[in-house]
């Protein structure tokens, strides 16, 4: 099974590829899609195109997206439901069915510990999926959220 992690904003949004063979848990991409300084309907289009390129080229059974995080403030929230809409809109063009975590669920999966620091997340990434160096944190983020879809393994799309 091959996931697509989304950790989606407005200015970078992660990605990140992984493979489920046999219990293990390979990384195969990563990256961040950074969104030029334009009108937001232009970043907007730029997340959606850059996320149907990678689907076409990695063709995942599963995509998890991680839901928005209610502490920032609601200029943040609306942003972020915006790209984070974009980035969903990706997945029925394309037959994919979506999961949905929050930060918290995803911090548990992969570091133990829901309140966990960012840096601690990107070395429990490089260290679960046997990474030579340590991805930016964006990239980290979506990484992290594929890994928790592998562990969690849901019921089914939201």
């Amino acid at each position: 099974m091959r996931v697509l992690g989304i950790d989606p904003g407005t200015n970078i949004t992660g990605y990140g590829i992984v493979e489920i063979q046999k219990g293990r848990i390979t990384g195969l991409a990563f990256g961040e899609i950074k969104t030029p300084h334009a009108s937001l309907p232009h970043c907007l289009k730029s997340i959606y195109d850059e996320l149907m390129l990678i689907v076409r080229e990695w063709n995942p059974d599963a995509i998890a997206i991680e839901d928005v995080f209610y502490g920032k403030n609601v200029r943040s929230l609306i942003k972020q439901g915006q790209a984070r809409g974009v980035a969903m809109l990706v997945a029925p063009h394309n037959n994919i069915p979506v999961y949905e975590y929050t930060p918290l669920e995803v911090k548990k999966a992969v570091v133990g510990y829901g309140r966990a620091e960012k840096s601690q997340v990107q070395f429990m990434v490089k260290a679960i999926l046997n990474l030579p160096e340590v991805p930016p944190v964006d990239a980290s983020d979506a990484l992290a959220v594929a890994i928790c879809h592998s562990h969690c393994m849901k019921a089914g799309p939201r």
